[in-house]
This record gives C-alpha cells, structure tokens and sequence, in this order.
C-alpha cells in the first residue's frame, strides 16, 4: 500500500485496541449526531438518533462490503427539512427521509445502467476539492462558538472555556505526533476528551462550590436527573423510535406533545403556561398564536410537501457523498468509486439513511468526523467501524452512559472539531494538486464555490403556510460551481468551432 495507515481496511486490531478505537470513532461523531435533534426541537429523540446512527452504520457496511471505513449518522443538511416535516409528525419525518435515501437508490440504478462517467464530467477535481474544503470551512463557525462556550453557567464567550477547548486540541495534536508511545497516536481524541474533561470539572467544582458563575463550564444537571428518581429507566430504557412514534400519533389521532413543542421552538411561537396545557389545549394555542396553523397528523398536502423538502436536499447531497468518498479514497489509498463502487455506497447510504431515521429521528450521511478520526489516528480497520455502530446502538439503550455523554462540555467539543474540521478542510484543499488554476474555467469554479458558500449564499423557498425549502450554503455553492464549469465548458467548445481551421489557414497563406 502507497499510504501511511496503521491498521489497513481488513487488518484485525488486538480486541482490547478495537474497543478504544471504536470508542474513539464514538466520541468524534457524538456531538453532531446528539445535535440535531436538539436543534429541530426533540431533545427526548437523543438516544433514537443514536441509535439510527449504529443502525444505519451497519446497513451501510453490509452493502458496501465492508470496504467503506466510516460511520454514518445524522445530517445537517436536512435540519431545513426537518423543521417543515415536523408540522406532520414523526410520520413526515420517516416520510421525508425515505423520500431522500429512494433518490440515492435511484441514482445508483442509473449508475448501474449507465455508469459513473457523467459523474466525472459533471463534478471533476475542480468542483469536488473546493466542496471538500467548504465542508470542513463552513463548520469552522460552530467549532468556534463551542470552545468559547461555557456550558455550565450558559455564557456564550468565556475565557477559561477556551482554556479548556486548547488544552483538549493541543493534546490531540501531542498525541497525534509524538513517537514515544504508539498506542496514544491511535486514541489521540479519547486522551484529549479526558483532559479537557477534567480540567473543566476542575474549574467547575470551584465554581460551583464558590458559587462563581465564570468558572461554571460543566453542566451536570443531566447525570443528576437521570439519578434523581431512581428506577430502572434509571439504568436501561428504550429510545423512542420515530417510525413507533409516528404510528402512536396516526392511533391518537392527533400529533404528540413533543412534536408540538418542536412545532412552537421551529416557529419562534409565544405560548403561556405551555407546561400547564393539556395536549388539545396546547395544539389550540399554537394554532391561535400562528393564524390557524399547527402540527397535524400526515395528510396528501403533507406527502407533497416532505417530498419537496426533501427531494431538492437529496440531490444536491448526493454531490456531497461523492466527495466524501473520494477524500475517504484519497486516505485510505483506494479508490472507493470503484471498489466497492459508487453505486454501492449510494444504495448503502440511502437505506441506510431510511433505516437510521425509522429508528431515530433524521436522514444519515457520511460523517466528516469519522472521516477525520481515521486520516489523524490513520486506523483505517473496518472491524472499528462495525464495533462503533454496536457500540452507538448498546449506547441509546443505557441511561447514564447517555447521560454522562451530554454532560462532557461544549468548550471540549470544540477542541475536538478544531482538528477535525480543520483535517477536513485541508483534505479538499490538498485535491488542488489535481486542478490547474492558470486556467480560468477552473478558476473562476474554484472561486464560485468557496466565495458563494463561505459567504453563506442560501436559497429559501416559500412553499407556503409559513414553511419553505431551505437549500444550504454548501449545496448552493455545488450547485453554482456545476453551473459555473457548465457555463465555461460550453464557451470553451463555442470558441473552439470558431476556431479558423488549418486547411482554411494554409489556403489563405497560398492566396
């Protein structure tokens, strides 16, 4: 092998080792995946999108031979979507998300029948490395506004946050590099995880014990809570799976409390004494404080617009899952377009991506993260990937496990990400080798695409009752850097047909 890889695809780590590195893979895609659903409102769905982020794993692995080293998990391209679907129900998000992994499945019959050349053509090198990089750019951002974070006391810029989220990076990178001790090179993100954990608990228990707000950076209200009533929840209990949620909705007749409180969180709504309404009282107010609009139970009107929430995203992230692949490919030195082939990797992410939302909560997809754990770690041993999924499904079903997990602070968090944003972004950069920017048609894709996402260039879609189809910065900027090559490629051609020929020339020297 032409790569630096520790541990290569099939190789078999020591179980002890397996358990660390699967742990390792864990942690790294933890944070985005618990995100999600907190941020379109179903904070209670944590432990189901775990749980979809192990089941999709596998899912993918088995249709992808077992030859494609990455966990997937949820997908922020789809929170837009997500936050419409939720006006129908658990039932409209399953809706959507089968809508999303069917359009990858079809473009993997396409593939089948006609092959992947029309790829190539439309995404070369001079789109996929500057979509790589934005991916990595455009998380930058929320890497940032997590390691200045103190998560205790909520303040949203704090000095020994930072501290914290450093100590976390620099022994990451300590770690990564250093020659001494190998075993510390393969489980850099655990040892660096710990460490800032336990300088901010540190901080944290002076701050709480001298009731000092600033040094307040661990919240560890979850833990207590979890213990606060003891039962046997206390220890084991179930995620709510969405496809059972949605089916509990369609029997009651009307939609949950859960996803009406999402509903008001996702609409910016007002409502008093929210805790204090019963479940009809609640779905009466939201409708009266948002012009007879509220949550209902999946309808045709709901069919048509998940699948146009949906859909659009779908296509524009398929572009993402090529890239991904391709920088996956780049590390791991083979070429996993090929082997196991595109159309693989695409049937394997879309249904897996509609298992992991019929047992979570949203549509997976390739995680940058993990990409990332296995470039810096350079353990790129697939037995680690299956033992993470089983590790994430066992995860979802223990309560303090997913307790303690919520507690580990967002200033650690961020010292993480900073590697592994960054190692994203320097991956799309390092395709550049393969782009001739002398000339302009690569030029000006290159620039469409890190100015327009960078610069967060979006397209909002009104589709009415207040809903809209929102498109991300970063498949807007695929989408206008397609355009952009399109545009050049067919100037190029023009230019080239009014070329004067060399009969025409030697005729008019003779003359």
């Amino acid at each position: 092998m032409g790569n630096n890889l520790i541990y290569q695809v099939e190789d078999k780590p020591k179980f002890a080792k397996l358990l660390l590195f699967a742990l390792q893979q864990v942690l790294a895609v933890l944070a985005a995946t618990i995100a999600v659903p907190t941020i379109i409102g179903l904070p209670m769905q944590i432990p189901a999108a775990i749980l979809g982020a192990g089941v999709g794993t596998i899912v993918y692995l088995l249709f992808t031979k077992f030859k494609s080293p990455v966990i997937i998990s949820s997908s922020f391209a789809f929170l837009g979507s997500l936050s419409n679907a939720v006006a129908f129900g658990y039932l409209g998000i399953v809706l959507g998300s089968v809508f999303a992994g069917l359009v990858y499945v079809v473009i993997a019959l396409i593939i089948k029948f006609v092959g992947t050349g029309w790829i190539h053509k439309l995404m070369p090198p001079a789109i996929i490395g500057p979509t790589v990089a934005l991916i990595g750019l455009s998380l930058a951002g929320s890497a940032m506004s997590d390691i200045v974070k103190a998560t205790g006391s909520g303040m949203s810029y704090n000095l020994i946050a930072i501290l914290c989220g450093l100590v976390t990076f620099f022994v990451i990178i300590i770690c990564s590099v250093q020659n001494r001790f190998k075993n510390a090179r393969l489980i850099p993100f655990i040892i660096g995880i710990i460490a800032g954990y336990a300088l901010a608990s540190i901080f944290s228990i002076i701050g709480y014990a001298a009731k000092v707000p600033y040094l307040q950076l661990v919240n560890w209200e979850p833990l207590i809570n979890n213990f606060q009533n003891l039962s046997f929840t206390s220890f084991l209990d179930y995620p709510r799976v969405g496809l059972v949620e949605g089916i509990k909705e369609l029997v009651a007749g009307m939609p949950s409390r859960a996803i009406m409180e999402a509903f008001v969180s996702n609409n910016g709504l007002t409502i008093e004494n929210m805790a204090a309404l019963t479940d009809a009282e609640l779905l009466e107010a939201i409708k009266a404080a948002n012009n007879g609009v509220g949550p209902q139970i999946l309808n045709w009107a709901g069919v048509a617009t998940c699948a146009l929430a949906f859909i659009p995203v779908a296509l524009v992230t398929f572009a993402e899952h090529v890239a991904d692949h391709t920088n996956l490919g780049t590390i791991i030195d083979r070429p996993l377009l090929e082997e196991p082939g595109l159309k693989r990797t695409l049937i394997g992410d879309g249904v897996g991506s509609i298992a992991g939302t019929m047992f979570g909560i949203c549509p997976n997809t390739t995680y940058g993260e993990s990409v990332g754990c296995v470039a810096i770690t350079r353990n790129a041993s697939i037995r680690t990937i299956l033992v993470a999924a089983l590790m994430l499904i066992v995860l979802s079903f223990i309560s303090p496990l997913n307790a303690l997990l919520r507690t580990i602070p967002n200033c650690v968090m961020g010292g993480v990400c900073l590697t592994l944003y960054g190692f994203i972004a320097v991956s799309g950069l390092r395709m550049f080798k393969e782009v001739d920017l002398s000339d302009n048609k690569n030029l000006f894709t290159v620039a469409s695409i890190l100015i327009s996402g960078i610069g967060g260039l979006a397209i909002i879609i009104p589709i009415g009752g207040g809903n809209v189809i929102q498109i991300t910065a970063i498949a807007t900027a695929l989408i206008l850097g397609i355009i952009t090559n399109r545009v050049c490629l067919l100037v190029e051609k023009h230019n080239k047909k009014e070329e004067p020929q060399p009969e025409a020339q030697e005729e008019k020297v003779e003359e």
